[in-house]
């Protein structure tokens, strides 16, 4: 399932790390930390617990699951953009943050930590590796036995559907529009293409099945313009 290859996502995200969050928080009227908090909350990390945030970005989920995992636990941010991990590091350095490692790093490259960690988080990066499946399977060689994986990303809704008519006017009107006045219009325009090349939730589900996983759940946020896939091994 190619749509995108990994330099041309690398790049995008490194011209637009220097307004990631001003963006973030503008484009979603601060509803992602929201959605974020509550994709935390239905992963439940527990102090002591080794966790990993893969496309990390900006390190949003990191920090909430340091908060959690912390002080006996760890987390590691892993991106493949090295200029938008700055920005995470930055900040864990100004919160003093000593529970969080940052990597730069492939998702699909990661070789290091086989059955590591006891949870995977993932926000609006899953749609963006070179391969879904790949992406599902890697996290599941990454888990302990019994671990689990959430992933936060948009839905992918059935074409001409209320919610799907909703998304692509949101996508053009709003968040093209407002980026193209940074001069970032054609990186967030890739928004809506990636979205159509990301399985439904259906496919989501049996993907994971396929690949091991004993317990799949999704659940649609915001109107069904958000969803968040809870797997367990």
């Amino acid at each position: 399932m190619k749509f995108t290859k990994t330099n041309e996502v690398k790049n995008i995200f490194n011209k637009i790390s220097y307004k990631y969050d001003f963006l973030n928080n503008l484009l979603s009227f601060g509803l992602h930390r929201l959605w974020k908090r509550k994709l935390v909350n239905l992963l439940e990390p527990i102090n002591g617990e080794h966790w990993a945030d893969l496309c990390c970005g900006t390190g949003d989920l990191a920090f909430l699951i340091s908060e959690r995992v912390s002080p006996r636990g760890s987390i590691t941010g892993i991106d493949s953009a090295e200029d938008i991990l700055n920005i995470a590091k930055n900040k864990s350095e100004l919160k003093k943050n000593k529970f969080i490692k940052w990597e730069i790093l492939d998702v699909l490259e990661i070789n290091d930590y086989s059955k590591n960690f006891d949870g995977i988080c993932m926000s609006y990066g899953l749609r963006n590796l070179n391969n879904v499946e790949e992406g599902i399977k890697k996290v599941f060689d990454l888990l302990k036995d019994k671990g689990r994986a959430g992933f936060l990303d948009f839905n992918h809704s059935t074409r001409n559907s209320l919610s799907n008519i909703f998304q692509k006017i949101y996508l053009r009107l709003i968040v093209v529009t407002i980026s193209r006045l940074f001069n970032l219009g054609p990186e967030y325009a890739y928004i809506e293409k990636s979205i159509s090349n990301f399985p439904k939730k259906n496919e989501l589900i049996n993907i994971a099945k396929e690949v091991g996983f004993k317990k799949a759940e999704y659940r649609t946020i915001w109107g069904g313009q958000m969803g968040i896939l809870i797997l367990t091994k």
